[in-house]
This record gives C-alpha cells, structure tokens and sequence, in this order.
C-alpha cells in the first residue's frame, strides 16, 4: 500500500536562498531510493515562511528506510539547523 508523507517546514524568508541547495540534494537523493514515487513543495500563500512537503513512497518500508538513511539525516540536521526549528513529519494512507 502506498504511503503519502507530508513535511512541514518553517524557513524564514531570509534563509530560503541558503536552503535550497540541500533541499534540492535531498530530493535528488530521495528520487534514486527504491520506493519513491513523486514528491512536491508548496509554499503557504498566506504565511509564506510554511513549506510543506508531499512525498510518495511504495510502502511505509521504502519511506522509513530514507528516513533512515544515513546521508538524508546529514541533510535534514542542516536543514534544521538553517531554519532554526524541526521538521515535521506525519504519514497518510488511502483508506
């Protein structure tokens, strides 16, 4: 059964330039893991600070072992630390 995540980030406006190169990465990294489907970043219209994420996986295997995955956590803990708060992240199935 496939599985959608959806990830929330906060970027302040001044740092969206610096982060993009690792988000960037990070989806070219996640597009060659076995299981990946298609992912999108929106930004929030009305507080355009709010990023959010739809990411598609095969399986809620494929997705946890990217979560998992030793360079995307490298990336993830940059990204963090850049934006100056945490990655959210919740799972959705097709019921």
């Amino acid at each position: 059964m496939s599985v959608r995540i959806v990830i929330v980030r906060h970027v302040p406006q001044d740092k969206a330039a610096e982060l993009r190169p690792l988000l960037l990465e990070m989806r070219a990294l996640a597009n060659a893991q076995p299981g990946y489907v298609s992912g999108e970043t929106l930004v929030n219209y009305d507080d355009p600070s709010e990023y959010l994420v739809l990411s598609t996986w095969q399986t809620l295997k494929d997705w946890n072992v990217w979560l998992a995955d030793e360079r995307r956590q490298k990336l993830q803990t940059e990204v963090d630390k850049i934006t100056g708060s945490e990655t959210l992240y919740s799972v959705y199935y097709n019921g």
